[in-house]
């Protein structure tokens, strides 16, 4: 299990580095579009299983496309629209579902399902967009990531070599509170060395803070991703990733810390 996250990491790792460095604003919000994409499949897949005949239905459609276009319209600056699509969204899957609803009295709760899932996957990828397309951008991106995945990396060896007490057993009986103290130790060590090379006028009061944060919503995004599937009773949202499941168990931390790492970036360094 250890050794084929290991060998999809590092196999991912040039891509990643490419696509950060060199891939350009652009090349950034396609993948990520792309990203969004597959992980609302995911998520429809974990919440709408019992009902699957809802996968392809308008409404979840619907949340794909207000999801891209949320995307494209913080590349293209125009992050002032963004709630306007939330409402419009919430309009358009209104309507439909009130023309649904005098055969299927489950119609309202497919929109709430949808709603949340376009706040939770592209709403919150398109903070990346924001990091990456901002100043110093691709230096922040960078930070966030190692941040995160240090931090991951560090809950996942921490809680296994260490771990005696359930953090949330009712969520995630596998975690265990030394893993997500050595998880927070992680994003600390990690968010340390990069600040002191790269970023190293920053303040260290505001920088602890900034990795105590991420590293806290980066945990919270994973034990919410792990409630949607223990309530669904399936334990990984896809298989495209050997050893890690589906994209969306790979970005779950990141969702959540994104717009964190987004405030400090913006209002507070």
């Amino acid at each position: 299990m250890h050794l084929k996250r290991w060998v999809t990491g590092l196999a991912a790792l040039p891509f990643l580095i490419w696509l950060i460095s060199k891939g350009g604003c652009f090349v950034f919000a396609v993948v990520i579009s792309i990203v969004s994409v597959i992980a609302l499949w995911e998520y429809y897949k974990i919440v709408l299983d019992s009902t699957s005949r809802y996968k392809t239905d308008s409404i979840p459609l619907l949340s794909y496309l207000i999801g891209l276009i949320i995307i494209w319209a913080v590349y293209g600056k125009y992050s002032e629209i963004v709630p306007v699509l939330i409402a419009f969204n919430l309009v358009g899957s209104g309507m439909i579902s009130i023309l649904k609803f005098a055969a299927d009295k489950d119609a309202p709760w497919l929109v709430a399902k949808q709603i949340m899932g376009l706040i939770y996957i592209p709403l919150f990828l398109s903070y990346l967009v924001l990091i990456r397309n901002g100043q110093d951008g691709i230096l922040w991106i960078y930070f966030l990531l190692i941040v995160v995945f240090v931090g991951d990396i560090g809950a996942l060896y921490a809680g296994s070599f260490l771990g005696k007490h359930k953090l949330c057993p009712a969520v995630s009986p596998g975690k265990t509170i030394e893993g997500s103290v050595g998880g927070l130790i992680a994003n600390l060590g990690a968010g340390a060395l990069f600040k002191y090379f790269f970023l190293p006028l920053s303040s260290w009061g505001l920088s602890l803070i900034f990795f105590i944060s991420v590293g806290i919503a980066g945990q919270i995004g994973d034990l919410f991703e792990s409630e949607l599937k223990r309530s669904a009773g399936i334990k990984d949202s896809g298989g495209i990733l050997p050893g890690h499941g589906g994209i969306l168990d790979r970005i779950d931390a990141l969702l959540f810390a994104a717009p964190v790492a987004w405030l400090f970036k913006e209002y507070l360094f």
